[in-house]
């Protein structure tokens, strides 16, 4: 009999001093808002990793601040991604690679975000970067771009056993292409249209939301799913993974 397939859900970052009174408790510091997201969710993308490689102490102090079983997904640094466009990088992977390892079992996959600049034209770019990866991590693709949405990046990452990010956007069109044994699934949302820092829901995107949950109750009959909510999404990103959890629980 083949292993149940499991769920890790949550939000895109958790350091949001909005959240205070309308999903953390009234009078939550900043230092305990990690132990209070882990009380509700499983896993949680890492924003901050795309600004800059973490120092080995705070990936230590993550790892300690959360459960067993809870998973930290991690986006790659833009220094590697945007700023150098996956061009002569092997020492910022390499330094990126060694601190966030420190999670340990709580790692989960690794996010790479393809610029919207960086074009299909840029194929064997990117299939050299992919490449030369470490295998013993989980690593998972997004292309902003949707010129990148094909066949031939569908084949790539499947000769790497890595996932292509099934994104919300208003402007990549939607995809249901599974490429490794893990899907990873992103609800980007619309910065045009949504604050993202009211503390509430700005959009009612229940209708979504529901169409979402029956793509991952099929996902989950072959797949593990990260799956993450940004504060584009309708607002409210805790509201917005609540929702999911509850639509998913009697699946």
């Amino acid at each position: 009999m083949l292993a149940p397939k499991k769920l890790y859900l949550g939000t895109s970052g958790w350091a949001y001093e909005f959240w205070v009174g309308n999903f953390y408790p009234e009078g939550t510091q900043r230092a305990g808002f990690l132990e209070e997201y882990a009380k509700r969710f499983n896993s949680v993308e890492i924003d901050s990793t795309h600004y800059a490689i973490p120092p080995a102490s705070m990936v230590r102090r993550w790892r300690e601040r959360v459960p067993e079983g809870f998973k930290f997904a991690a986006k790659f640094p833009r220094e590697i991604t945007e700023e150098n466009m996956f061009r002569d990088v092997k020492g910022l992977v390499d330094a990126f690679l060694k601190n966030i390892s420190l999670l340990g079992e709580k790692l989960g996959p690794l996010l790479i975000q393809l610029p919207y600049n960086f074009d299909p034209e840029s194929y064997f770019v990117l299939k050299d970067f992919l490449s030369t990866l470490p295998c013993g991590f989980r690593y998972a693709v997004e292309a902003k771009n949707s010129k990148w949405l094909g066949d031939q990046l569908y084949s790539l990452l499947r000769d790497h056993n890595m996932a292509l990010v099934l994104a919300d956007h208003p402007w990549v069109p939607k995809v249901d292409v599974l490429t490794a044994d893990f899907s990873y699934i992103r609800w980007e949302g619309d910065k045009s249209r949504i604050r993202g820092t009211t503390g509430a829901v700005e959009v009612d995107r229940s209708a979504d939301t529901a169409a979402w949950a029956t793509k991952i109750r099929k996902i989950l009959e072959v797949a593990d799913v990260y799956g993450y909510f940004t504060k584009y999404y309708s607002g409210h990103s805790p509201t917005d993974a609540l929702k999911m959890l509850q639509m998913l629980m009697g699946m």
